[in-house]
């Protein structure tokens, strides 16, 4: 395949120039960026507007389950702004009606409505507000393992370092969630880990007060922290102890949702019914930001005279709907789900399994569907993370062989959109052989 130039008259130093100038970007200093200019793409691939191309292996930032460019997606997108662009959230609309009843299709039974937000984060922030209302209680409980948004409350319920400076919301505490490769529990299986993460998880309910924790909230499959798989019989567990302490259980289903898994939700591989279920990202992969809330029926129910007290101007907005609509419905036609499932537990997870044989490097490979990760190690025995500097190089070094890669302290997140083929699949896994292979043996 061929890129095709966007514009003959632009050229990556001139976007490169522009964004130094006078674009500010997320979670960097500023004074030494050096962003990959990009100007195009279609399907799994990208490419700048020297034609440079690049296998998308990060799906961005894991949301563009659908690939790049998918044409049912622009057109319906096109087809919305021809007829309104946009609409205040109070009014009734078709394209968000719609959007709501073919997630709610997707959706556990016993979950009824859909609130709309404009991303991950904020979608976050409303569900912990949801149970707080409902609750009366304050405290969200949520894992040191976890990524949940950039806004007030999401950041602080968020477990990773950049939580800390940012801890300006109220009633928050967390727990170490399962994670047997670097187990917090000294365990040695995973039924140790398992156990002994549900008594941890106890403990810390009983020591923050059972009475005054409104939910947990939990990553179906924590994506950011590591792509971390809950060990058989947890998530069943962590909806029995909020059972038990009448506390409302919220997944997280931002990154894992929406095919990612090889499962319309992530939450199928459980056994768990949350109270709700918070998604964006692949609900339409992102052509126009959206997210929200799954809503169950008896949260339902005590908004009927409750007031809800949140909105947001862009709520349902027309635009993201009509992809949001575009988009399921070209993922149920074309199999998404399923070639997730198919490629992702096939070919990919079995080369991944191969890289971690090969490569000293490599302490575990992990995942499921289009959502693994290879954790990288300076030493197999003590499992010592591979320090910043060599992942940086590694990360420079993947791309510079066409890889886009999602690199996440010292781990590689292989996540190609949903859509991935066998045949980008030994592409992919072929670039990281090489350079796994360059830098093992350095």
């Amino acid at each position: 395949m061929t890129a095709p130039l966007v514009n003959d008259d632009v050229s990556n130093a001139y976007v490169h120039q522009l964004d130094r100038q006078h674009v500010f970007h997320s979670w960097s200093s500023q004074g030494n960026l050096s962003p990959l200019v990009i100007a195009g793409g279609k399907g799994c691939r990208l490419w700048d507007y020297d034609g440079k191309e690049y296998l998308d292996f990060s799906s961005q930032l894991v949301n563009t389950n659908i690939g790049h460019q998918h044409p049912k997606v622009i057109a319906a997108i096109q087809a919305q702004a021809e007829q309104l662009t946009t609409i205040a959230p109070a009014h009734a609309n078709l394209a968000r009606g719609e959007a709501a009843k073919r997630i709610l299709d997707r959706a556990p039974s016993g979950f009824g409505k859909v609130f709309f937000t404009n991303a991950g984060a904020d979608a976050n922030e409303n569900a912990m507000r949801m149970a707080r209302s409902v609750t009366g209680r304050d405290k969200i409980l949520s894992a040191y393992r976890s990524y949940h948004g950039n806004t007030g409350s999401a950041i602080v319920a968020t477990g990773d370092p950049r939580r800390v400076p940012n801890e300006f919301a109220r009633g928050h505490a967390h727990f170490f969630n399962p994670f047997l490769y670097r187990s917090d529990f000294w365990a040695g299986n995973e039924e140790e880990e398992c156990q002994r993460a549900l008594q941890h998880l106890k403990r810390v309910i009983e020591c923050e007060g059972p009475s005054a924790i409104a939910a947990i909230l939990l990553e179906s499959i924590p994506g950011t922290a590591g792509v971390l798989i809950p060990p058989k019989g947890y998530m069943e567990g962590v909806r029995r102890l909020a059972d038990q302490y009448g506390i409302l259980l919220i997944f997280d289903e931002v990154m894992a949702g929406f095919g990612r898994t090889g499962r319309w939700f992530a939450l199928e591989h459980f056994d768990a019914r949350p109270d709700l279920i918070v998604f964006a990202k692949g609900v339409n992969s992102g052509y126009v930001p959206a997210g929200g809330v799954i809503i169950s029926d008896e949260i339902s129910r005590h908004f009927d005279d409750h007031m809800f007290f949140g909105g947001l101007t862009y709520s349902g907005h027309p635009l993201a709907m009509a992809a949001i609509v575009a988009t399921l419905d070209a993922m149920a036609e074309e199999g998404v789900v399923e070639n997730a499932e198919r490629v992702g537990n096939g070919p990919l997870a079995a080369g991944l399994q191969q890289l971690a044989r090969d490569h000293a490097i490599v302490g575990e490979t992990r995942g499921l569907g289009v959502f693994h990760a290879l954790e990288l190690v300076s030493d197999r025995q003590t499992r010592a993370p591979l320090p910043a500097d060599r992942m940086g190089a590694i990360k420079n070094a993947l791309i510079a062989k066409g890889l886009l890669p999602f690199v996440v302290e010292n781990r590689i997140h292989v996540v190609p959109p949903c859509i991935v083929s066998e045949a980008e699949v030994a592409e992919g896994l072929g670039i990281l052989d090489q350079v796994l292979g360059e830098f093992s043996a350095g």
